[in-house]
């Protein structure tokens, strides 16, 4: 017994012995790279250059330029107000691609308002186009550039459009701007520059007559400059400067000059970060703007801008601000300027990956300088989106609008939106 079990271990043996170098002769066949004589290290099997001397096998081969994003909303508005009860069907379809790269980005978007009243005719209420890019010229310099495109019509029911107006004039603008930004260690300075162009088309009132506001069409320059010093990681003081130019097609029917004028500003203000929750920004400075016929004189003003943006986790986000306008008084002014305060907040909430609330305020008032015309107004709404799915979302709105002015006197608006909007 003992002899029959050490002739087996010995055949045991010699069988392993023999098996040993097949299984080594088999790995280099395999090709693991443990041998000169590695058939993986043949000539002719792989390319003379070694797989990664480019990165051209690493891109897909219809991988597009563009990122495309879409969706249509079909909404349905029902509007009482001063003037009336009205309600509209409206499609929205909206556009989006974007790019980025390495050193670039480039967004395009476009939307539409197509609008069918209860009796009416369709009609298109607004085209919006847009695109902006960003290119980083070095690790400290930073290009911009952006043109715009947009043709709207005040809807009958809208909130300040006064209730003598059959047809709101439609008002089509469009503009470039460019910019640069570069950072001198704590500092940082930038440069801007735009130019834009507004067209008003006439007014038709409920009589039948029609009124020509072509002399408010008019032409846009303007520039600016400004300097940040980083004091802390936290907070950045900031002075920025503006240069405007204001030219109009036609002198004034009423005043019978042109009001073109050039307006500078000065401002100085301090912007506080506190990581990604809260960003503050507060300025003051002051406006003038001086008229090219010395008959009008110049007005100045003080200049107030503030600006809250508040996200304590990923479900909230609250927004808060105050702005200071000058400008032109535009075809529902009066006088040679029409100086604006106005302050909104709003506040959105993401409840779950269904549910998301958000509500918004907002007031504004206004006067006009060669004109005792004043205006004011305040509103408020509330909305929810709710997601069907990855691709539907069901959405529904309230708001309330109330404005009084000079010229088309008090009117108030309640509006109902509920809609659908599908996406890509």
């Amino acid at each position: 017994m003992r002899l029959r079990n050490a002739i087996g271990r010995a055949g045991a043996i010699c069988a392993l012995c023999l098996v040993a170098p097949a299984m080594a002769a088999s790995d280099h066949n395999n090709g693991d790279g443990s041998g000169a004589d590695n058939e993986r290290l043949v000539p002719g099997i792989y390319p003379a250059d070694p797989v990664l001397a480019n990165a051209d096998w690493l891109r897909e081969p219809y991988d597009p330029f563009f990122d495309v994003d879409w969706s249509v909303a079909l909404r349905g508005s029902y509007t009482k107000s001063t003037s009336g009860e009205h309600f509209n069907v409206l499609l929205v379809p909206t556009v989006s691609l974007d790019h980025v790269g390495s050193r670039s980005a480039i967004n395009l978007t476009g939307s539409a308002e197509i609008v069918r009243p209860l009796d009416g005719q369709i009609d298109v209420s607004a085209l919006r186009l847009g695109v902006t890019t960003g290119y980083a010229l070095d690790s400290v310099t930073n290009l911009t550039a952006g043109a715009n495109l947009s043709v709207t019509r005040a809807l009958p029911g809208t909130p300040g459009l006064a209730s003598d107006i059959a047809i709101a004039p439609q008002t089509s603008s469009g503009g470039i701007d460019l910019g640069v930004t570069r950072q001198f260690g704590r500092f940082s300075v930038g440069l801007t520059g735009a130019l834009d162009r507004n067209v008003y088309g006439p007014t038709t009132l409920t009589d039948a007559s029609v009124v020509d506001n072509s002399e408010q069409n008019l032409w846009s320059a303007d520039a600016g400059l400004r300097v940040g010093f980083q004091a802390t990681p936290i907070f950045e003081v900031f002075g920025q400067a503006g240069l405007g130019r204001d030219m109009f097609d036609l002198p004034s029917s009423v005043l019978l000059v042109k009001t073109d004028a050039t307006t500078a500003t000065l401002e100085a203000g301090v912007t506080g970060r506190w990581n990604e929750i809260l960003e503050a920004t507060a300025s003051t400075g002051v406006a003038l703007r001086r008229f090219d016929e010395a008959s009008l004189g110049e007005v100045t003003t003080q200049l107030y801008n503030a600006n809250v943006v508040f996200t304590p986790d990923p479900t909230w986000r609250m927004t808060a601000g105050f702005a200071t306008t000058i400008e032109p008084p535009g075809p529902n002014g009066g006088g040679v300027t029409r100086i604006g305060y106005g302050a909104n907040a709003e506040v959105a909430y993401t409840v779950n990956s269904w549910l998301a609330l958000r509500a918004l305020a907002e007031w504004n008032s206004a006067r006009f300088i060669g004109s005792t015309d004043t205006e004011s107004g305040y509103g408020w709404g509330a909305g929810a989106d709710y997601n069907v799915n990855a691709h539907t979302a069901v959405t529904a709105d309230y708001g309330y609008d109330h404005s009084d002015s000079t010229s088309n006197g008090v009117q108030d608006a309640h509006r109902v939106t509920v809609g659908i909007t599908l996406s890509r």
